[in-house]
Order: C-alpha cells, then sequence, then structure tokens
C-alpha cells in the first residue's frame, strides 16, 4: 500500500478520507402527492414525476402540469438548477441508476412523489452527484432494489451505501473537474444533434431534387428495384447439423444490422455451411425485409445473411445514393400483413419504386451526404472516447489514487 493511504471497506483511499454513509452527508426530500385532477398538458407549472428523470439528464417527452392549484402553496417541492433527483420506481435503466442532475432549461419544475431530491449538508452537491453515479455506488443501490412488478427504492435504501469522502476543498476540486469534461459531452452531444439535424435537411431537398447541386439539370426518373439490381436472399444453415455452426465466415441477422458497414456477426457458419450457400461480396449493399424492415447497411467483408436480409447485386445505380433513397423509403405500402407486422417477399421488394437522377449526380449527392456520415461518426468517436475517460477519471479521483493539485 501506498504511503498515506489506507484499507478500508469501500478499497484504498487517502488517510484524511473518510468512509460514511450517504445518510450523514445529506438529506433526501420526497416529492408532493399531486392529485391527478390537478394535472394539465399546456399551461403551468412541469411537474417532475419518475417518467421525466432520466440517466444524467431529465426526459420531458411526456409532460404533466400543474393547472389546477396555485404553485405557491408548493413552494417546498419547487426544485432548482443543480438540484440532483432519484426516481424511487423503475430506478435503473440500461443505463444505470435514474439520477438526473437539473439544467437551466428543466427548471422551474415541481417534486412529485416517488421521486427524490438530494439535499447536501455535509458534501458538495456535484461531488455527491459523480458519487451517486459511480459503479460501486449503482451496484450497492441495484443490491437495495425491493419489489418485483414495480422495483423501487425507499427513502433509508437510498441514503444507505456507504462512500468516501474527502474534505470540502478536495470535493470542490474533484466535481470541478468531472463537470468540465460533463460539459464537454454536452456540447458534443448539441453538435451532433445540429449536424444531424442538417443531414436531415440536407437528405430531404437533395433525394428529393427539392435542390440540385451546382451543375446538375435534368428530370429524374422513378425506377423500380428489380430495374435495378438482382436480389438475392440469405438463408439459415440447418440448426439441427452442430458441423454448420462456429468460426469461420460472418453470417447476419437483423440484428446485426447496426451501422452503416458491418463486418462482425454475433453467429458464424463454418466452411461447410458456406460451401452450400452464395456468397456476399465485401461492399454490397444490403437491407432486412421482414419484421424490421428497411433496416440498411454495406457488407464490410464476405459473409452470408439470414432469410430475412437480402442483398442488391449487379446494380445500375450509385450504392451509395441507394442506401440514403431507401432509407427514406416507406416500404409498408409494398408489403402484406404478418403477425408480427409487415413482410416483403422478393417479388414485392423487385416493385419497390426509387427516383433516381442521372448517375453523375447521384454520385455527386451520395458524396455529400456520405461526407456528412463521416463527420458525424468522428463526433460520435470524439464523444464516446470523451465519455470513457471521463469513467476512468471518476474511478481515480473518486477513490482518491489519483490526487488533483
Amino acid at each position: 500500500m501506498k504511503p498515506g493511504y489506507k484499507q478500508t471497506e469501500v478499497g484504498v483511499i487517502p488517510e484524511e478520507w473518510e468512509v460514511t454513509r450517504l445518510s450523514e452527508v445529506a438529506d433526501l426530500q420526497v416529492g408532493f402527492a399531486f392529485k391527478s385532477a390537478w394535472f394539465g398538458k399546456t399551461t403551468g407549472t412541469r411537474l417532475l414525476r419518475g417518467e421525466n428523470v432520466g440517466y444524467g439528464n431529465a426526459d420531458w417527452s411526456e409532460t404533466r402540469t400543474l393547472e389546477s392549484k396555485s404553485d405557491e402553496a408548493f413552494k417546498a417541492y419547487s426544485l432548482s438548477p443543480g438540484d440532483v433527483v432519484i426516481g424511487m420506481d423503475r430506478t435503473f435503466t440500461k443505463s444505470g441508476v435514474k439520477i438526473t442532475v437539473l439544467r437551466e432549461d428543466d427548471c422551474p419544475c415541481l417534486l412529485v412523489q416517488r421521486v427524490g431530491r438530494f439535499i447536501p449538508r455535509k458534501c458538495d452537491q456535484m461531488f455527491l452527484w459523480f458519487v451517486l453515479s459511480s459503479e460501486r455506488v449503482q451496484s450497492r443501490l441495484r443490491l437495495e432494489q425491493k419489489g418485483m412488478d414495480i422495483p423501487h427504492l425507499s427513502r433509508a435504501e437510498i441514503l444507505h451505501p456507504r462512500a468516501a469522502f474527502p474534505r470540502l476543498p478536495e470535493q470542490h476540486a474533484i466535481a470541478g473537474t468531472l463537470s468540465d469534461v460533463d460539459a464537454l459531452i454536452g456540447a458534443l452531444d448539441q453538435l451532433i444533434a445540429k449536424k444531424s439535424d442538417l443531414k436531415q435537411a440536407a437528405m430531404q431537398q437533395l433525394l428529393t431534387g427539392r435542390k440540385r447541386l451546382p451543375g446538375f439539370h435534368g428530370e429524374w426518373e422513378v425506377k423500380r428495384l428489380g430495374q435495378i439490381a438482382e436480389i438475392s436472399m440469405g438463408r439459415t444453415p440447418s440448426r439441427l447439423n452442430p458441423a454448420y455452426w462456429g468460426r469461420g465466415f460472418k453470417w447476419l441477422s437483423i440484428a446485426d444490422l447496426n451501422s452503416k458497414v458491418v463486418s462482425q456477426s454475433a453467429e458464424e457458419i463454418t466452411e461447410l455451411a458456406a460451401s452450400e450457400m452464395t456468397i456476399i461480396p465485401k461492399g454490397t449493399l444490403l437491407m432486412s425485409f421482414k419484421l424490421s424492415i428497411g433496416r440498411l447497411c454495406f457488407a464490410g467483408c464476405d459473409l452470408f445473411t439470414n432469410e430475412a436480409i437480402c442483398s442488391f447485386n449487379k446494380l445500375r445505380a450509385n450504392a451509395d445514393f441507394l442506401y440514403y433513397a431507401l432509407g427514406r423509403t416507406y416500404f409498408s405500402v409494398y408489403g402484406k400483413q404478418a403477425v408480427k407486422g409487415y413482410t416483403l417477399n422478393k417479388e414485392s421488394l423487385k416493385l419497390v419504386a426509387v427516383r433516381l437522377p442521372d448517375i453523375e449526380e447521384q454520385t455527386a449527392i451520395a458524396e455529400v451526404l456520405s461526407d456528412m456520415d463521416t463527420e458525424l461518426a468522428a463526433l460520435e468517436q470524439r464523444r464516446d472516447k470523451t465519455r470513457a475517460l471521463k469513467q476512468g477519471m471518476m474511478q481515480e479521483l473518486l477513490t482518491g489514487r489519483a490526487r488533483l493539485k
């Protein structure tokens, strides 16, 4: 153990740090049981319900307001920017505990029952937020959770976990450093959203011919997919033959179609299975046409697919242009209603209509949109790296392994 450190129940921490329960440094105010008869959706102060508490940020996609009563009667439940709140029912999401730091645009709002507001007594509020966001405290809260039908946490259970706390000046410094990283992530999120909106607007204009790139004129034609491509269907080797399944060749299902270029699959097939199927060359445009219709990607390597994915071969159009054009196509008008939704087949796919300019304009439009995709991918990669950096910083700073000067 390094000099100046001690072993504790939460791990090795600096000697001057203390391990304490959250209840010793903060309190939790539980919201008011507003009557549903007072709710509205248009005017009045927003009510922060459990549905509005997200992981990190508030979610106002479903909003209720207080319309039938005066806000003055509920001043004690009025929330402010910087307040840290937690959803007490169904507290856990795939991302983590539903804990939110309220921003300027979240307020004013009122605290509703089954949502708790942390009230710091002996700690920095933002430091407490990062402690609550840490992997260790979140895992402890998950263990405290009760109930099967509606998992929930009580006030006592939320304040029960222990954590390491330095003195207040160091808490302020750590919180400030991590908040700066949060601000960078937030700025990148906003930039990504703005660039995404610009791309959607560009697609709306360029893929419909409403806006033409300089130097291009002439009429667009409507072509059927059957006129511009040979359409092939994938296949699933028999599950009853274990010799067909194992390391060898990528074999895509719809769940694998999660990016523009796909070269990884959850399952692979063996050389024996591959010998009985037609390989799909790298760079081929693929699309799902059953259940989840219209997921598109390019094959990132030579591979195979299941029977719910088709490939477009011998294209007489620019593949990238077709990728963007099909991404805006309403396939339901060509499909048939099945038990789990609409489905297409080879014949109905041939009938799908696509508006096409000449090949030179297709290529130019595809290059503009591809450049936008490349810029977005770079921004998303930078944001994801920054998030990973923040997680590493939290692990180091919240345990005292790394100290700020």
